[in-house]
C-alpha cells in the first residue's frame, strides 16, 4: 500500500540512531529504528500546553544526552484519549459531537484537536469574502473561541508521522494497550487510544505546466485573501483606463461556477471572465435546476464559457513577448506586453473533435480543478502492517462505520476517506458529506468506548446549493423534486441554511446579529436610493 505525505514541502525532522525517542513513538517495534533529534544539547525544557477550559497537558522535553524526545502527557491517565487530526468540517464537528454526548465520568474521553491553522474555515462561504458580503471573523472564527466552553484541547501544529498500533488487534492476547502514536511537526509525540483523520485536501496544481507557479487556487482562507488582494490590485491599476481586467477560471464544477459568478459581479464592466471546462457543460454532476440558474446568471454577466477544452500549459508573458488578444474572430494581433504588470498565456487543447486549439491571455488565473488528500507518512516504512489502505486518489479505505480497514481504532472522514453510497458511487467531497460523517464518527467513538455496536454510515442527500452573487444563489432541495429556488429567495435560503450549520450556538448568534444588521443597512440604503431617483424624476 502506498503512503503519502501531509505536505510535500515539509522536510522530515533530523534523525539520530540509538535513542529512546523512537521506542516511545513506536513501542511495538522490536527492531532498531532512527530516533528523533529535536532538542538542543544539554538543555532541559518543559512547558504546559493549556486548553481552553483551563486544564493542562504537560509537554516534557528532555536533553539530548538522555532521550532527546518531546512527549505530550494527557491530563488524565485513565480516561480514553482521542486525537483528531484536522479541524475542518469533519474534525471540528466530530469534536463538538463528542462534547454533546452523555458520558459516564470514567469514560468521558479527553479530546485533542490538531490543525495547521488557528482558524476554522467555513469554506462554502469563502466566495462572499470576494464580494464583501461577509467579514472574515464570521466564516473563519478561531478554534480557541469555538472551543472556549468545551473540554476539547487545541494545538496549532501539523502531523508529520503516524504509527498505528491497532493492527495488533483490540481483543485477545495480542491486544494493544493503545491505538498508536502521532509525531507532530513541532516534534511533539502524542499517544492516542482513538484517532480521527480529517485532514482535508489541497489543490492539485502539478498536473499542468505553469499552474503551480502562476495559478491561484481557491481552497483556504489564505487563498481567498490572496485572490481578493490581487483583484484589488488589478482594479487600482486599471482605474480610469479603457483596458479590461481579464480573469480566467479553470474548471466549471460548482467551485468554478461560483467563482466566475462572484468575480464577474465584482468587476462589472471593468473586466471579463472566461470559464474553461473540459466537459461540454457546466456543473456536470449538479442538478438541472442549479445548472439552468447558473447559466442564466453567467450569461447575464457576459461570462465567456469555453467548454470542451483543457489547459495544456500556463506561462507568463515575457517583457518582449507578444500579448494575445482574446479572439472573437480568431485573429491574434501583436500587442506589446505591459512590462509593469504580470500577464499570463493559457494554451488550450480541445478535449473533443471538431474544436481548434486556442490561446488566451489573462491577468489572473483561478484554479478549481483537482485535489489530493492530505494524509501523513506512516512509519516504520518497512513494516507493511502499519500501512493505511489507500485508494488510487490517496484516500484511506474505510468500512461502513468509517473505520479504516484493518485499523479499528482509526476513523477517516471527508477528503481523507474513500467511501461509497448505497449505489456504489463514491461520495462527493462536499461539506454536507463531512457534516454527516462527523455526526456518525462522534457516535461511533462513543459506541466503541462503551462497547456498543457501531452504526453504518448512510449519506442522506439534502440537496445542493451554490452562490451566484450578492443577491443570487440556487438551491435545489432533495425533498422537493424538480424545485429550484434561485435569485434573492435562493440567496436567503442558502444563507439561512449555512447560518444553522455554523459550529456553535454562540458563534451562530453573533453572526446572525451581524447579518441582520448588514441587511437592515442595505435595505435603508436601497430605500434612500429609490426615493432619490423618484424625487429627481418628478
Amino acid at each position: 500500500m502506498a503512503s503519502i505525505a501531509l505536505s510535500a514541502s515539509a522536510a522530515l525532522l533530523p534523525l539520530k540512531r540509538n535513542s529512546g525517542a523512537w521506542s516511545k513513538l513506536f513501542p511495538f517495534s522490536s527492531k532498531s529504528y532512527l530516533s528523533f533529534k529535536t532538542c538542543r544539547k544539554n538543555r532541559f525544557i518543559s512547558f504546559a500546553a493549556s486548553n481552553s477550559s483551563g486544564r493542562n497537558g504537560d509537554l516534557v522535553v528532555t536533553s539530548e544526552d538522555e532521550s532527546a524526545s518531546q512527549t505530550y502527557t494527557w491530563p488524565d491517565k485513565k480516561k480514553p484519549r482521542i486525537c483528531i487530526l484536522g479541524g475542518g468540517f469533519g474534525g471540528l464537528y466530530t469534536a463538538l459531537r463528542l462534547e454533546s454526548l452523555v458520558w459516564q465520568d470514567d469514560k468521558k474521553p479527553q479530546v485533542l484537536l490538531v490543525d495547521q491553522s488557528e482558524r476554522f474555515v467555513f469554506k462554502p462561504m469563502l466566495y462572499e469574502l470576494l464580494s464583501g458580503e461577509v467579514d472574515a471573523w464570521e466564516i473563519a472564527p478561531r478554534f480557541a473561541d469555538l472551543l472556549a466552553n468545551t473540554g476539547v484541547q487545541f494545538f496549532k501544529d501539523r502531523v508529520k508521522l503516524l504509527c498505528p498500533s491497532d493492527h495488533l488487534g483490540v481483543n485477545g492476547p495480542m491486544a494493544c494497550t493503545h491505538g498508536g502514536t502521532v509525531l507532530l511537526e513541532s516534534g511533539l509525540i502524542v499517544e492516542y487510544d482513538w484517532l480521527v483523520l480529517s485532514l482535508g485536501a489541497e489543490p492539485k496544481l502539478d498536473v499542468v505546466p505553469g499552474a503551480a507557479e502562476f495559478a491561484f487556487p481557491f481552497s483556504t482562507l489564505e487563498d481567498a485573501c490572496r485572490v481578493d488582494r490581487k483583484l484589488s490590485e488589478l482594479e487600482r491599476r486599471n482605474f480610469g483606463k479603457d483596458s479590461l481586467i481579464r480573469v480566467a477560471v479553470v474548471g466549471c464544477g460548482y467551485s468554478g461556477v461560483e467563482l466566475a459568478a462572484t468575480v464577474s459581479e465584482r468587476l462589472e464592466e471593468k473586466g471579463i471572465v472566461q470559464a474553461i471546462n473540459v466537459e461540454t457543460t457546466i456543473c456536470p454532476t449538479g442538478t438541472p435546476g442549479n445548472r439552468e440558474a447558473a447559466l442564466k446568471v453567467l450569461s447575464a454577466r457576459k461570462v465567456q464559457l469555453v467548454l470542451g477544452y483543457f489547459v495544456r500549459c500556463i506561462r507568463r508573458v515575457g517583457e518582449f513577448e507578444a500579448s494575445v488578444k482574446q479572439p472573437e474572430s480568431g485573429a491574434i494581433p501583436n500587442i506589446a506586453a505591459d512590462k509593469n504588470s504580470d500577464k499570463y498565456i493559457l494554451e488550450l487543447q480541445p478535449a473533443i473533435k471538431g474544436l481548434e486549439s486556442q490561446i488566451f491571455e489573462a491577468d489572473l488565473v483561478l484554479w478549481t480543478v483537482g485535489s489530493k488528500p492530505l494524509l501523513p507518512h506512516v512509519e516504520p516504512p518497512n513494516n507493511r502492517l502499519h500501512d493505511l489502505p489507500l485508494n488510487a486518489r490517496g484516500q484511506a479505505e474505510t468500512d461502513e462505520t468509517l473505520c479504516v480497514k484493518g485499523h479499528p481504532r482509526i476513523f477517516a472522514l471527508g477528503d481523507s476517506s474513500a467511501l461509497r453510497d448505497s449505489s456504489g458511487r463514491p461520495l462527493p467531497a462536499t461539506a454536507q458529506v463531512a457534516f454527516q460523517q462527523a455526526d456518525f464518527a462522534g457516535w461511533n467513538l462513543w459506541a466503541a468506548i462503551n462497547d456498543r455496536p457501531l452504526l453504518p454510515f448512510r449519506f442522506q442527500n439534502l440537496g445542493e446549493m451554490m452562490i451566484l452573487g450578492r443577491n443570487d444563489a440556487a438551491v435545489s432541495p432533495s425533498f422537493v423534486e424538480g424545485v429550484t429556488l434561485d435569485g434573492p429567495i435562493g440567496h436567503s435560503a442558502r444563507k439561512l441554511a449555512y447560518l444553522i450549520r455554523l459550529p456553535t450556538d454562540e458563534h451562530r448568534l453573533k453572526v446572525g446579529v451581524s447579518w441582520l444588521t448588514k441587511s437592515a443597512i442595505d435595505s435603508v440604503a436601497l430605500l434612500q436610493s429609490t426615493l432619490t431617483k423618484v424625487l429627481s424624476s418628478s
